[in-house]
């Protein structure tokens, strides 16, 4: 399994590339913000070639260049819908200084957009990625994990120490609660956890010492063991 990626623009958006190998068809997730650059200098130094780009959210960091990545080799571009609209309208995620923040800034949607549902199974790339709905910092927020949980890419629902931010359109915090009580809990230790912003990190270190998670375990209800 290959892995690269690197912090893109103001934001300092994780993007991140997977492939089977090097020299292999690989996935771009999350092209956030002046991330063409970056995605291309990837591709060349382990000779991948992009088959899709998916999308945890639909927030302007994680989606400013996908229409390019996208146009540029013809691929498509996957986001849950209740977060499609802010690929053509960002400001609509952001509060009301969105138009003195992005300056004017116009995007638009890829020529092919298709949607992510919960529990769908992407095979793309010789990679299996099994999507969750995980809402709650926006309403389509979604995590991607790798067979047997050994990976997840969980966009901004669970950082190193923290959690994305609730107080923007579409964000609601009972709803991320329910989302790492559902979706972050029930993994094991092990995984590693692959964040929209900041260092990696483990299931099994936020356990322990992320407040967020620590108050997230009485939703996860009886049943939902903690190791």
């Amino acid at each position: 399994m290959l892995i690269a990626g690197f912090p893109a623009g103001a934001f300092q958006t994780n993007c991140y590339v997977v492939a089977p190998a090097a020299g292999e068809e690989c996935v771009v997730v999350d092209p956030g913000q002046d991330a063409t650059d970056g995605v291309d200098e990837l591709l060349r130094e382990h000779r991948l070639k992009p088959v899709a780009v998916l999308l945890t959210h639909g927030h302007l960091d994680h989606v400013w260049s996908v229409a390019p990545v996208c146009g540029a080799r013809d691929i498509p571009a996957w986001i849950h819908p209740d977060d499609r609209h802010l690929l053509s309208d960002p400001a609509a995620g952001w509060s009301g200084t969105s138009e003195s923040l992005f300056g004017g800034l116009t995007l638009s949607e890829p020529d092919d957009v298709r949607e992510l549902s919960d529990g769908a199974v992407l095979r793309l790339a010789g990679l299996e990625l099994v999507v969750d709905h995980t809402p709650g910092h926006t309403r389509g927020s979604v995590s991607f994990r790798l067979p047997d949980d050994a990976i997840m890419f969980s966009g901004d629902l669970l950082f190193a120490g923290s959690i994305g931010r609730t107080d923007l359109p579409g964000g609601d915090h009972a709803t991320i609660m329910r989302s790492l009580a559902t979706k972050c809990l029930p993994l094991p230790d092990d995984t590693v956890v692959l964040p929209g912003h900041g260092p990696q990190t483990t299931i099994g270190r936020e356990r322990v010492a992320n407040p967020y998670l620590k108050e997230a375990a009485p939703h996860a209800g009886p049943t939902q063991g903690i190791s």
